[in-house]
């Protein structure tokens, strides 16, 4: 196929993209035919506890509920009840079969599926799950990521019924699937999901922090709960683009494509109106989780043309981290219904604004007391000031561990780049925080702020105030009642970063606690021995606070003359997981068993990032190969026999200009060539490493370089080359086009 059959290809695209019928849907209405309201049918497709509390006696639901917090173990004879409760729920919403949803290493999830379906004993067919089946399913753990851990011929695994996350139904245009959250472990009992360490952390802070409010002198509470909510970015393109783009099909990103005239720079794409279709589809998205009881609250355009954002309403970690699967799921299945593809790649567009993942984050105890909320007087709060002061040292003393925890080929393009926070981790407080922080630490009586603006315009109210601004370029910034750790990628769980978040807190709160019971000499805590310890603290850790542009080279010649940590690349973070003080921090508060399950762990996601990246480079290698070079030549040799025919009839003074672009032209090509065959080259060489960590480095440190030379050529000939020759959608198609 000829270079301009293949350009055709392009315009057929977007001749068809324009022709589109704009999607819509059918909102449920109640029986007297008025359209419900969310509250109506929240959840409607979740087996929540307002459903469990119908179905179930009320004592087995109270203690479903304590199973988690009180660490009791849920026995069979309740297993059977709420196993029989839920297939007798879902076979009536027509569900045929269930199976167990978890994650494993690789960023999504993943399940089998099996029926509710059986014999009895005169071999007539019959309904059947029992709390056997509820509480342990195995599916073939053989071609998972295990890190080495297990020979590929060693295929058990195992499944196991996660209680303190509601089942659900995912439903299909025939039917219904039970889910069952779960973790996932070996044959052996090491785990090989997201899940498992992020279960252990939220016990080990609960531990920690109900120590430090007891300190503290608080009661009426059992327990302490991580909270969460995760704003997601993310593109959509319209699919007849996206499947020309084998780029984008293949490695979730182009790795080759020029800048058009206009993209974001005018930022009238930022919270501006969002368009028709990319409305409707977002509606769609929101109506899909509001079933499954995933109570997302904002959508809004982001910076650049074509992304998108959705942020969820705070809640239960663990529960967040599973809301927050599905969001993407339910995403990327809608945007199918409307023709469109939805992209959670970290930088699908070279030179646009990326995506990332907010994860916002604080501690409450089980009776609803958020530990991270100032009140109406900061500097009177002691409750909150002793747990400002502990995620400051987690931050401080924990920074590589929270750096890693957001390492990833795709986010190693975002951090750093002017777009989001840089690899350094600091943390922002705020001019009111940080003058407190700094009083106490001087012996001052903190004092307060400012806490209204009144703009004195009629009609217009006045504006309550917060005790801090916003900082979009800090990694970990507090925003009123939590923290905002805005370094996660889009396409990531966000089940380790908690993980690790909460087990750098539980330490930070136990070391605190160690000291409070040592200055107390065993009697209660006074008022003042408690501000002795956070005063301590902060002037140990304040080196990590910043309230600065973090974009700013100034910050990053600051952070290393405070000592503080710039890992700048994933390779270079992972090695955290093998260093012994990070290593012994996860082995003493349980969240990995052993350090040969960190050893596998560490393998997992240096083998995940060399193959991300080898698919990337394999990618820009073939469109090279096959599309630009061929364009370019054909576009070559049509200025040549152009430059011939003048100069035929005029002869050589009247084309110095075409020859000269004739020149520029062939130098181009040639250039391309060598590139090419160097990434060729590198590619090559990079199959017969055995080392995962050494190519690791190569990657980073050479092949980079040398795809990124040769994505620059691309886009130059991308520039030059005649639109009819060019075969591959271009940015401003893709971006400007719903």
């Amino acid at each position: 196929m000829g270079t301009k059959t293949r350009a055709n290809a392009r315009y057929e695209a977007i001749a068809k993209m324009s022709s589109r019928k704009i999607r819509t849907f059918n909102r449920p209405e109640a029986s007297n035919g008025a359209v419900m309201s969310i509250p109506q049918y929240f959840g409607c497709n979740t087996f929540g506890w307002d459903l469990m509390s119908q179905r179930l006696p009320k004592d087995d639901v109270q203690e479903l509920r304590e199973v988690s917090p009180s660490r009791r173990k849920l026995t069979p004879e309740l297993a059977d009840k709420v196993a029989y409760a839920v297939k007798e729920w879902a076979i009536a919403k027509g569900a045929t079969h269930y199976c167990h949803w978890f994650q494993p290493q690789t960023g999504g999830t993943a399940e089998k599926h099996d029926a509710f379906f059986s014999f009895d004993k005169s071999g007539g067919a019959i309904d059947h799950f029992t709390g056997n089946e509820l509480m342990q399913q195995e599916p073939d753990a053989s071609s998972f990521p295990s890190g080495g851990r297990r020979s590929t011929f060693e295929a058990r695994g195992y499944t196991a019924w996660d209680a303190t996350s509601p089942m659900f139904l995912m439903e299909t245009d025939n039917g219904f699937t039970l889910c069952i959250p779960s973790i996932f472990i070996s044959y052996s009992g090491e785990h090989l999901d997201e899940k498992t360490p992020l279960l252990r952390s939220i016990t080990t802070v609960s531990d920690h922090a109900k120590e430090s409010l007891e300190l503290l002198g608080e009661q009426n509470f059992s327990h302490v709960v991580s909270n969460c909510g995760p704003e997601q970015e993310y593109f959509v393109i319209d699919r007849a683009l996206y499947e020309l783009r084998p780029d984008l099909v293949l490695a979730g990103r182009t790795v080759l494509g020029a800048m058009p005239p206009k993209h974001q720079q005018l930022s009238d794409h930022y919270f501006g109106s969002i368009k028709q279709r990319v409305v409707n589809f977002m509606m769609e998205c929101e109506h899909e989780l509001y079933k499954l009881g995933v109570p997302c609250k904002t959508r809004h355009n982001e910076v650049a043309p074509s992304q998108c954002e959705s942020a969820p309403i705070y809640e239960f970690a663990n529960i967040a981290a599973d809301h927050n699967q599905l969001t993407m799921e339910i995403i990327r299945q809608v945007a199918k219904r409307h023709d469109l593809v939805a992209l959670f790649h970290e930088k699908p567009y070279a030179g646009m604004n990326g995506s990332g993942k907010h994860l916002n984050w604080s501690l409450a105890t089980n009776t609803g007391t958020n530990l991270l909320d100032p009140g109406d007087k900061p500097h009177e709060n002691i409750r909150f000031l002793y747990f400002l002061t502990a995620t400051i040292k987690a931050v401080h003393d924990w920074s590589k561990l929270l750096r890693l925890s957001v390492a990833s080929a795709g986010n190693d393009f975002r951090l750093g780049a002017n777009e989001a926070p840089p690899a350094i981790m600091s943390v922002f407080l705020g001019q009111t925080l940080s003058s407190i922080l700094e009083q106490l630490g001087s012996g001052e009586d903190p004092t307060p702020s400012e806490t209204e603006i009144n703009l004195d315009i009629a009609r217009i109210p006045v504006i309550a105030k917060d005790n801090t601004d916003r900082n979009r370029t800090s990694p970990f910034a507090f925003t009123g009642n939590k923290f905002e750790f805005r370094a996660l990628g889009s396409s990531q769980s966000i089940s380790s970063p908690i993980a690790y978040l909460n087990t750098a807190m539980a330490q930070a709160l136990k070391e605190m606690n160690d000291s409070l019971r040592s200055i107390a000499g065993g009697n209660k805590p006074s008022e003042k021995q408690i501000l002795e310890v956070i005063s301590k603290t902060y002037k140990s850790c304040k080196a990590v606070c910043f309230e600065g542009d973090g974009y700013s080279e100034e910050w990053h010649q600051e952070a290393e003359s405070r000592g503080l940590p710039n890992l700048k690349n994933t390779p270079e973070a992972l090695q955290t997981l093998l260093d012994e003080k990070t290593r012994k921090l996860l082995i003493d508060h349980e969240i990995f068993g052993s350090g040969e399950e960190l050893d596998a762990r560490y393998n997992v996601l240096i083998e995940r990032y060399n193959m991300l990246k080898m698919i990337e480079f394999q990618s820009l290698e073939n469109l090279v190969a096959t599309h630009v070079i061929p364009s370019l030549s054909q576009y070559l040799g049509d200025v040549a026999g152009s430059y011939k025919s003048v100069t035929d009839v005029l002869g050589d003074g009247a084309t110095k200009s075409q020859k000269r672009d004739l020149e520029n032209l062939n130098e181009l090509l040639q250039s391309m060539s060598d590139s090419h065959r160097q990434l060729s080259d590198f590619i090559h060489s990079s199959a017969e490493t055995d080392d995962e960590g050494k190519l690791g480095d190569d990657i980073s440190n050479k092949g980079l370089e040398i795809a990124q030379k040769l994505e620059e050529l691309s886009a130059q000939a991308e520039e030059k080359i005649d639109d009819m020759l060019w075969t591959l959608p271009k940015y401003r198609e893709m971006i400007f086009s719903l």
